[in-house]
């Protein structure tokens, strides 16, 4: 029955005048897509991606979040009420990027009256593929003089949608690149890592690509990295994966472990292929190169000056 009533909503949207239709300008917090016009004293936040006004305890906390993780927080933001919520209310809320659903109510702690509204939304356009947010705005009732219902109705129907600079994304990220040896960044992704490639197409089958990421849980024992490493690496998507050398390494100062194969990419044609893995802190940098295996003795020095140019923040 949602889903019905989206369709009249949506139609009736459309027609409606712009809601970007402001002398404000939407603020997006550093490395992210989802942005809007700040209320008030709102500021970003150096603790959580958002805004926040610290005088008067006033935050804006902005999530951005798979699409498949979508459903199941609609389902829940429909089901009974787990969330301790007085006076909750839910509808259909219209912004600048598309349409979503508003939760509001207050909340009680500590002899304080919290006033919360929760946006839930997925967004139109090629700029939202694949993209989902939560917005949670939280104003004490002391604060509400300046930031009432109709100010934060407002400042979320302004919540705008955009590709987020490369340059930006990549200051996020737990490492830093140095070099990139005539490579250029694909894709920078949310978890911790970095995809560069040589070549005009986003089409890694037809071009050398690189792949640096961070993560989690490493050995701390060094005879088990080695096995760590062909683990990792068994899981790259090439066929007939064939290890040429695998031997422990320093990397940057630190223990490390290089593996060379030879694989086969998805049309059949030779690769070879190049993982680093450097170790420290419980954790590792995992770094990846593949090109053509033609191509191989001029690849495989790039690859090695963009390794040895990464530092971890």
């Amino acid at each position: 029955m949602r889903r019905i009533l989206l369709v009249p909503l949506l139609a009736a949207w459309a027609v409606l005048p712009s809601l970007t239709a402001s002398a404000a300008e939407p603020v997006f917090p550093p490395g992210m897509r989802i942005g809007l016009e700040p209320p008030g004293d709102l500021r970003l936040s150096t603790r959580a991606p958002g805004f926040e006004d610290a005088d008067r305890k006033v935050s804006i906390t902005i999530l951005d979040l798979p699409l498949n993780a979508y459903e199941e927080i609609e389902r829940s933001a429909f089901a009974k009420n787990q969330t301790g919520l007085i006076d909750l209310k839910r509808e259909s809320f219209p912004f600048a990027s598309g349409i979503g659903f508003l939760i509001t109510g207050q909340v009680r702690a500590n002899g304080v009256t919290l006033n919360r509204w929760f946006l839930l939304a997925t967004a139109f356009g090629a700029n939202a593929q694949g993209l989902a947010t939560l917005i949670n705005v939280e104003v004490p009732e002391a604060a509400l003089a300046v930031y009432s219902d109709a100010v934060i109705r407002k400042a979320l129907a302004s919540v705008t949608i955009r590709v987020a600079p490369v340059q930006e994304r990549l200051g996020m990220m737990p490492f830093k690149l140095n070099k990139l040896a005539g490579f250029r960044v694909m894709q920078v992704m949310a978890e911790g890592g970095v995809i560069l490639t040589d070549g005009p197409t986003e089409d890694l089958s037809r071009q050398p690509y690189m792949i640096v990421s961070v993560g989690r849980g490493a050995p701390a024992e060094p005879d088990d990295r080695g096995k760590f490493a062909r683990e990792l690496l068994s899981s790259a998507p090439l066929r007939d994966l064939s290890v040429t050398l695998a031997e422990p390494m320093r990397i940057g100062g630190v223990p490390g472990y290089e593996i060379r194969a030879q694989a086969q990419g998805m049309a059949g044609e030779p690769l070879s292929v190049v993982q680093w893995v450097r170790f420290g802190g419980g954790g590792f940098l995992r770094i990846v190169g593949v090109g053509r295996k033609a191509d191989w003795d001029t690849l495989f020095t790039r690859f090695r000056a963009v390794r040895d140019g990464v530092d971890l923040k």
